[in-house]
């Protein structure tokens, strides 16, 4: 396993790997790897000749300086994780590599389609004008045939659809399953930031969301909404930041069951002062 620390560097092996017809498979990522980025790793590495890991902390993503400045970087132990898992390269270079400073500070323009008006969107603004300056860099870099992104940030997901389509980039975008800790908690590299008391307190989280799906058709979906952030208020150490219940195509909020046969409900909870984001597929 090689780490590419440079574009340069990179492009030039991407570009021998293109010239022999290899498939190329990315899976990007911001570090701290667990078990839910290697299970993307994993299918990656089964469906193509070549498996790129990119880890960067992109700093265009983020609003808040303390959520930057506090997030896991973990190269090394990283490292020693994908090179048991196989992967073929590592690529970590530095924001000086990826970003002008101009970059740095001009916000990124894209037309989003009302897809970033919502949830996290909204609460974070800017936040998905730099995952996709982020993506559509690295996709220039990499040129994948495939790239594989986790669905527990659903809708970074739908966006990063959305920005393939409008960009014309000829890459298959493969969204994976969320995988969970053993008792529910969904795997994130902000777990690493949890307390042990902390950890155990946001396995509410995946608890009450999963007990909400029982009130399908019995319940209206603001009813089930209110249901769930009433039940996960009340646990001490957790606060609802917002649970919205949508249309898993267009994003937007539905008011009744029956309006699409995709609904999945999607929330964020501040467990102290680390912001955890869930979701689940109510139809």
């Amino acid at each position: 396993m090689i780490i590419y620390k440079t574009v340069t560097e990179l492009q030039q092996k991407i570009s021998d790997l293109k010239a022999q017809n290899k498939s190329i498979g990315f899976v990007p990522t911001m570090g701290a790897l667990h078990d839910g980025h290697l299970s993307l790793i994993k299918k990656c590495k089964a469906e193509n000749d070549i498996c790129v890991v990119s880890i960067f902390v992109n700093p265009t993503q983020f609003n808040n300086k303390e959520d930057l400045a506090k997030y896991p970087r973990t190269l090394n132990r990283d490292a020693k994780k994908l090179e048991t898992a196989n992967c073929d390269f590592i690529f970590a270079p530095s924001e000086s590599d990826i970003y002008s400073n101009q970059e740095m500070t001009d916000t990124f323009s894209f037309d989003f389609n009302g897809l970033d008006t919502v949830m996290e969107g909204k609460h974070r603004p800017g936040h998905f004008n730099g995952v996709v300056q982020i993506v559509s860099k690295l996709f220039d870099y990499v040129q994948p045939n495939n790239a594989y992104f986790g669905e527990k940030d659903f809708q970074q997901v739908a966006i990063i659809h959305h920005m393939t389509k409008i960009m014309n980039y000829p890459v298959n975008i493969v969204s994976c399953p969320i995988i969970r800790e053993e008792s529910g908690l969904a795997m994130s590299s902000r777990n690493e930031l949890l307390s042990t008391d902390e950890r155990k307190i946001a396995v509410g989280i995946s608890k009450v969301l999963n007990e909400s799906r029982t009130f399908v058709g019995a319940k209206s979906p603001m009813d089930v909404n209110n249901w769930v952030c009433e039940q996960i208020n009340a646990i001490s150490g957790l606060k609802v930041e917002y649970f919205e219940i949508v249309n898993g195509y267009t994003l937007q909020t539905v008011e009744k069951w029956e309006e699409t046969e995709y609904i999945v409900g999607c929330i964020t909870v501040y467990c102290g002062s680390v912001r955890l984001i869930d979701n689940i597929q109510y139809k």
